[in-house]
């Protein structure tokens, strides 16, 4: 079971550590540009930098359900792979965010992009398996015969 699902959880522990990562530069703003909770207004780079990890955070579950959902029904690599690209555009939305609302994007744009992907492996995953289970269909041989 366990070889099933590794590449899943390591792009998991990856995201978890991302948010964490982002977390903590909403801290070190709030430091910086002396901004106490609950205050969330502030200059223009400190509420981009919130705005950013905040965001974020909004995604983070869509993402991981999409991940695991795309990576149980269609497949642990591509699912992954995927994962990585998506964890590594929201690095790029953050650090551009951080610069420039404008610099946001492009990243977000491609983000987005990958959860749609994920969206419909999740999907066509989930209806062969109960086109197969349930119906007794098996997709995957009426394309190969």
């Amino acid at each position: 079971m366990l070889d099933q699902i590794h590449l899943l959880a390591a792009v998991t522990v990856l995201g978890v550590l991302e948010q964490a990562y982002f977390f903590l530069q909403v801290i070190y703003a709030r430091r910086a540009f002396g901004i106490s909770p609950p205050k969330i207004s502030g200059p223009p780079e400190f509420e981009r930098i919130f705005r950013a990890q905040v965001n974020s955070s909004e995604y983070f579950p869509i993402f991981l359900a999409l991940l695991w959902q795309a990576g149980l029904f269609f497949h642990q690599g591509l699912a992954a792979a995927l994962g990585l690209l998506y964890l590594y555009a929201r690095y790029c939305y953050f650090m551009g965010y951080r610069a420039s609302s404008s610099e946001r994007l492009a990243p977000i744009y491609f983000s987005t992009g990958v959860l749609w992907i994920l969206i419909a492996a999740s999907a066509l995953g989930i209806l062969h398996f109960f086109l197969s289970h349930y119906v007794g269909l098996n997709i995957l041989q009426l394309l190969t015969a």
